[in-house]
């Protein structure tokens, strides 16, 4: 079975403007992105099994990959509602 990917652009295609414009604008955006980013391409690499580590560990990586796309999401919704 596939690992499903769970960048930002894939989760929320209808907001691909809006996450390029606050990337673009907002530092502390930018700075949340890359660190979904980041932890997402490191869930990814342990369930594909290209690495190896600990259930607690990936769990722990799960929890913060959804705090951080909440925070997002909501930044997003903000912009979204705004510029409506």
């Amino acid at each position: 079975m596939p690992v499903e990917k769970h960048d930002l652009v894939h989760e929320m295609p209808e907001s691909k403007d809006a996450i390029h414009h606050l990337k673009s604008s907002s530092t502390h955006f930018a700075k949340l992105f890359d660190e979904y980013h980041d932890i997402e391409h490191e869930v990814h690499r342990y369930e594909t099994g290209a690495e190896n580590t600990s259930d607690d560990h990936l769990e722990n990586l799960k929890k913060q990959r959804l705090h951080l796309k909440d925070q997002l999401s909501a930044m997003i919704r903000d912009y979204e509602s705004s510029a409506s």
